[in-house]
């Protein structure tokens, strides 16, 4: 959809019938609401300045890029967004031309502008890197490694901060709104350009006093960081008002450096219930357009919420039980041991790196670390698991949430690689429960465990119907039930998969809690080659490095050589977005499908 030739009343118009699109989608479909909805007004000037065919347009976690995706070429078949085979809910260069890069984990937009800036630089193309970035993500390291380069080499890139939540320095009133559209003028930013030039000519003390009058105006804006790191800094400007928005834009197209404007916007803007900074609409799942409830659903206990229940329940017990979480309290089940034991369980913000480096001191002073983060953000954090926790043998406990199919979030959120990727760390201790039962052992078994160790849970509710189960031992599995001729091994919530794939079977096959995949319970699986044959491996995991891997690396290194082994782990490929049953189903991993590969 072209509209660089739109007024703005059309323009406003347009704003609000893609806030309706939103909602009425989401609320189908479920999906990111609120920083989507206050986007919208910022989206529009966006494409109505720049040129969406040439200049990329790059969207930090991209989960607000709905109304981008709206106004190119993606209108008419919207309503699949998030649905299996559907619309992706993050931008997807293979989902369409328009969309630069494909984003999902916060902070990479600014570290993206420099590099398309350097290689425009270098093809001598008249082309302007967009960078639209939440104010969330501005906690970050590598957003500033970025601006700490760019403001450096001075590339022509463009910045735009969504500022829904907080500012980055408070404005002063109705000085500060003076201020920033004073600064967000022509006038203004020609001024400077031509005092600048003057400057150059003066005596020195002359340039001195006038440097310094200039540095005191800016200490009464929010600017000066960006100031100082050698990025023009335009703001803040109201995110709502489309007119002045592109009129900002304009300004900061045409001044060919580096600048970033600071804009201020409303979350949920559009949607009064979701308006304003309420966690609960960030994401949601498909609700009551009226009244903006969630149908309640029946089923069992969600695994995340088993863990906050006993986070809380460790934490009663013992005071050198403390935690830490990037961002994601509610998500993780953090929230209600935050909120009752403030001074010991803390969210750092979008910064996972330095969530693990900071709880090795902890472990170090003898309190029991529990580092609660999803598995694919745990990615970001993996050369401080290694340097900070494991080289120094530190007790902290690793709770990988969202371990496995995640569903409509996609290839950028599916928890597939932690067993891979922490399985050749030394010093580290993998293990995984299948119920709640087992659940409450697991980290019974990491609060008293002084090294570093991960336990992996699914999200949802664990797939395996709970039961009475002993303690968890270092490196011990549990066999639940014996057979013929076939074990089933069984990881973390695959133990669950084994079971339903085995009631459909019309023989009795064993079937095994495999429990730790580092270290293996090599007594039991040398015990179990002699009973059994034909070994099958389930585990919500990537197959490369997994559990499969592992107990292969076992046979071979013990010359059992009389095993055929299959495992059910995920293929070497990128999972799709979409309902988790129809995901799993595209994978060939239902237990029907399963029993058929079986036989």
């Amino acid at each position: 959809m072209n509209i660089r030739s739109h007024t703005i009343e059309e323009l406003n118009t347009l704003a609000e019938d893609i806030r309706q699109k939103i909602l009425d989608t989401v609320s189908q479909n479920g999906g990111h609401l609120s920083s989507t909805m206050g986007a919208t007004d910022l989206i529009v000037a966006m494409h109505k300045v720049f040129d969406v065919n040439k200049d990329p347009f790059i969207f930090d976690v991209s989960h607000q890029a709905y109304a981008h995706k709206l106004l190119t070429d993606r209108w008419d078949n919207f309503d699949t967004l998030r649905q299996f085979d559907g619309i992706c809910g993050y931008t997807k260069p293979s989902e369409s031309k328009y969309d630069y890069y494909v984003a999902g984990h916060s902070s990479t937009s600014i570290s993206l502008a420099v590099g398309a800036a350097k290689a425009i630089a270098l093809k001598g193309e008249d082309r302007i890197p967009v960078a639209f970035i939440g104010d969330g993500s501005m906690s970050a390291g590598m957003v500033y490694e970025a601006m700490n380069e760019l403001g450096d080499r001075k590339y022509p890139v463009i910045i735009i901060l969504n500022d829904n939540e907080m500012s980055i320095a408070k404005p002063i009133g109705a000085i500060s709104k003076l201020l920033s559209q004073t600064m967000a003028g022509s006038f203004y930013q020609k001024f400077k350009g031509k005092v600048e030039k003057v400057l150059e000519h003066f005596p020195e003390g002359a340039t001195y006093m006038a440097k310094r009058f200039e540095e005191s105006f800016k200490l009464i804006t929010p600017g000066i960081l960006f100031e100082e790191m050698g990025i023009e800094y335009i703001g803040p400007v109201d995110g709502h008002d489309i007119e002045s928005l592109i009129e900002t834009m304009e300004v900061a197209k045409e001044l060919g450096k580096p600048v970033i404007i600071h804009a201020q916007t409303t979350k949920g803007k559009g949607y009064e219930i979701a308006e304003g900074t309420k966690e609960h609409w960030h994401g949601v799942s498909a609700f009551d357009l009226k009244t903006g409830e969630v149908p309640k659903k029946n089923g069992a206990k969600a695994a995340t919420a088993i863990f906050s229940d006993t986070l809380v329940e460790l934490a009663d017990e013992d005071e050198k039980v403390v935690g830490v979480t990037a961002a994601m309290p509610s998500g993780t089940g953090m929230s209600a041991v935050m909120e009752k034991y403030p001074e010991r369980f803390w969210d750092v913000a979008i910064a996972e790196q330095h969530a693990v480096t900071s709880m090795g001191p902890l472990a170090k002073e003898g309190f029991k670390p529990f580092c609660t983060i999803y598995s694919t953000f745990l990615q970001r954090g993996y050369d401080q698991v290694i340097h900070d926790i494991a080289l120094m043998d530190l007790g902290v406990a690793f709770a990988i949430d969202r371990a496995g199919i995640v569903g409509e979030d996609g290839e950028t959120h599916q928890g597939a690689f932690d067993i891979s990727f922490l399985r050749a760390i030394p010093n580290m201790t993998l293990l995984a429960p299948y119920n709640e039962t087992t659940m409450k052992l697991a980290m019974a078994f990491a609060k008293e465990y002084d090294h570093p160790c991960a336990f992996r849970y699914p999200r949802g509710a664990f797939s395996a119907e709970d039961r009475e189960s002993p303690a968890y031992e270092l490196g011990k599995s549990v066999l639940l039930q014996e057979g013929e001729e076939i074990l089933f091994i069984g990881y973390g919530n695959g133990v669950g998969r084994a079971e339903q794939t085995a009631k459909l079977l019309d023989k009795k096959v064993a079937i095994l809690d495999l429990r730790f995949v580092k270290p293996l319970d090599e007594e039991m699986l040398v015990k179990l080659s002699s009973d059994y044959k034909k070994w099958f491996v389930f585990s919500d995991s990537a197959a490369q490095g997994g559990v499969g891997s592992a107990i292969l690396e076992f046979l071979s290194q013990k010359k059992i050589q009389d095993i055929s082994l299959t495992s059910f782990e995920y293929d070497d490929a990128f999972i799709t977005h979409g309902n988790t049953k129809l995901v799993e189903e595209s994978l060939g991993i239902l237990p029907e499908q399963l029993v058929k590969r079986i036989m």
